[in-house]
């Protein structure tokens, strides 16, 4: 071969010798396309062992290769999905409900517990919970409230949980406002050394103090 060829297959040697395991599928699917023999490429029976070189011992070189790991997803068969019977489900939905009005009728489900979405935040609380809220509530100390916002409710036995609120008429939060008062002072100092900057800022936030009175729930689901 001419000096010129020589030098090229030497190059083409280097640059596949360096990339090892950066090859990807697309620079394999090139090199298998230009395996016809030509004066400026390597000869095609030297192609596949510089590219299985170059690349894990775990990828084969074949032309049209799936690189999909093969799991009950990627290949068939499918698994079968089952859909509920909507007759059995309603009737497993009746005997739960049934199980928790007896509950809630016999007063046997423990300390009730919610879980409260207020001042941008969700609350897990139960009765006599002190809860500190760093934000502003434009009502006075002593003042009662009610929590609306009212993501779940659950006792001992049982859990509710909304879509995304529970109702109004099914679970009840109500709360009393006991201090109005602000947070430590923070101090956010900035400076540049010889250059005659220095910032000071200060940050004072709001802080609201509640107490959980009641959690109830509502005599019986409907």
């Amino acid at each position: 071969l001419p000096v010129e060829v020589r030098k090229v297959n030497m190059a083409l040697q280097l640059v596949c010798r360096s990339v090892v395991f950066c090859v990807r599928r697309p620079l394999i699917d090139a090199c298998f396309r230009l395996q016809k023999p030509s004066k400026l490429f390597l000869p095609a029976s030297s192609f596949p062992k510089v590219i299985w070189r170059c690349t894990s011992n775990s990828i084969e070189t074949q032309p049209g290769h799936d690189y999909t790991p093969e799991t009950s997803l990627s290949r068939p068969p499918w698994p079968e999905v089952k859909l509920p019977d909507l007759v059995e489900e309603a009737k497993q939905h009746t005997e739960l409900v049934q199980k928790v009005n007896d509950l809630i009728a016999e007063g046997e489900y423990g300390r009730l517990f919610a879980v409260v979405h207020f001042a941008g935040r969700q609350w897990k609380v139960t009765n006599e919970d002190l809860i500190q809220i760093e934000n502003e509530i434009d009502v006075q100390c002593g003042d009662r409230i009610r929590l609306e916002k009212v993501l779940l409710v659950g006792g001992d036995d049982f859990t509710l949980v909304g879509k995304p609120l529970l109702g109004r008429d099914l679970v009840r939060v109500e709360a009393t406002i006991i201090e109005k008062t602000e947070s430590w002072p923070k101090v956010h100092m900035r400076f540049w050394k010889r250059h005659r900057y220095q910032r000071k800022k200060i940050t004072v936030r709001p802080q609201t103090v509640l107490r959980i009175n009641t959690v109830e729930i509502a005599p019986r689901l409907s």
